[in-house]
């Protein structure tokens, strides 16, 4: 066993993501696998376009910094593929043994990819906002699309966050299934139940005074309108006219759209109620809400949710999301059947109002199951799936219940 971590310790890890930080779901991610393999002695090089200076203390073998030209992600993605390659390159050529991590068509060198989101599932569907703005999004789908069919057959080894995200690979990629591993994502310890002080603290700060339930809309707000905010704002409207309808939806998140939606809510009687905060720590704001929607049209996995349940809040979310994949059968009524229907949005939402707390007990075991498989888990998961891919052993893994 001594001679086999010795081995994995020399072992050289390249990590090709966007981010490695704490202000986005992916960026989340990827910087808890780093973290862990910095703490399990490997040798660990990051190459993105933001890494938090935290890397830097934790003694990083190396941070490579790419710049976006017009901060645009895709304008930056041959130089985030180019510095990836090269860095991964000159290590091979020490003769060290490098494992290269990309995250979906971020880096094309052909080692391992874990694979947050599948484009072909969810194609430029930009139907509405400028002209020029559409047009931009086609082109630049075309490209994603053909790279995406480029990179990922290619991987040795494919992990997903999901089996909705295996599913995917397997329809629209035709990858062989016993070359995907699925791995759950998982959090840092702290993200646990509000207290009643943080629950207080989180409202008073929002400017919430009064005791009537809080609803919180987490995602961004793009023309596309894969998050499913033009289906909850039509629900809100049918339920806003109520007189026993006294909630308040918060909406936390930014895009290109946000002005379009402020214009629309503010301009009609039912949005009153409706508090848009742009991007803001989730962390902070989810101890404020009663409840999360999240009516997605596509999500390979929804951190969101993960992460409001973790905090103690229920949530509603598409019953073909990823992460729906964990509820127990006893929380299926809290899977919406269609993104595209305002009725079933509203009718779950008058559902829930009448039992609030009934439905934060329900919730409970699942938070708990959830907190239970934490990031260092998740990245131990990923690191023991890439170590058996490597000896030959890990077909056996994909008949493995992920946790």
């Amino acid at each position: 066993m001594m001679a086999r971590r010795s081995r994995e310790t020399s072992s050289c890890w390249v990590l090709v993501a966007g981010g490695f930080h704490a202000d986005g779901g992916m960026d989340k991610l990827n910087a808890a696998l780093a973290r862990y393999l910095i703490d399990q002695g490997h040798a660990v090089h990051l190459v993105a376009f933001r890494i938090d200076d935290s890397f830097l203390l934790r003694h990083a073998a190396g941070t490579y910094l790419v710049a976006k030209p017009a901060g645009s992600f895709f304008l930056g993605r041959t130089r985030l593929d180019r510095r990836g390659r090269r860095v991964a390159a000159a290590l091979k050529a020490r003769g060290l043994r490098v494992r290269v991590v990309a995250n979906g068509i971020g880096c094309t060198w052909p080692d391992i990819n874990w694979v947050h989101f599948v484009n072909h599932a969810w194609p430029s569907r930009m139907m509405h906002g400028p002209r020029w703005l559409r047009l931009k999004s086609r082109i630049e789908a075309r490209h994603t699309l053909r790279l995406e069919r480029h990179v990922l057959p290619r991987a040795r080894l494919l992990i997903a966050n999901s089996r909705r995200t295996r599913a995917d690979l397997l329809k629209y990629l035709q990858v062989p299934p016993d070359r995907i591993v699925t791995v759950y994502p998982g959090l840092e310890s702290d993200w646990a139940p509000a207290t009643a002080e943080e629950r207080n603290r989180a409202r008073s700060s929002l400017g919430i005074s009064d005791p009537s339930p809080t609803i919180l809309f987490v995602g961004a707000l793009g023309f596309d309108r894969r998050k499913g905010f033009d289906t909850l704002w039509e629900a809100w409207r049918r339920l806003a006219g109520r007189e026993d309808w006294r909630a308040t939806l918060l909406v936390a998140g930014d895009g290109r759209a946000l002005p379009h939606w402020r214009r629309i809510v503010s301009a009609s009687e039912y949005g009153k109620r409706v508090r848009f905060l742009g991007f803001a720590p989730i962390a902070e704001v989810l101890p404020a809400a009663d409840l999360l929607v999240s009516p997605t049209r596509y999500e390979p996995y929804g951190l969101n949710v993960h992460e409001a349940i973790c905090r103690g809040v229920p949530a509603l979310v598409s019953a073909d999301a990823g992460v729906a994949e964990r509820f127990p059968p006893s929380l299926r009524p809290c899977l919406l059947a269609s993104p595209d229907d305002p009725d079933e949005i509203a009718r779950r939402l008058v559902e829930w109002s009448g039992r609030g707390d009934d439905c934060r007990r329900l919730f409970a075991p699942l938070s708990r199951a959830l907190r239970d498989h934490t990031a260092d888990a998740m990245a131990r998961q990923i690191v023991e799936a890439v170590t058996e891919s490597s000896d030959g052993k890990w077909r056996e893994l994909n008949d493995r219940r992920a946790v």
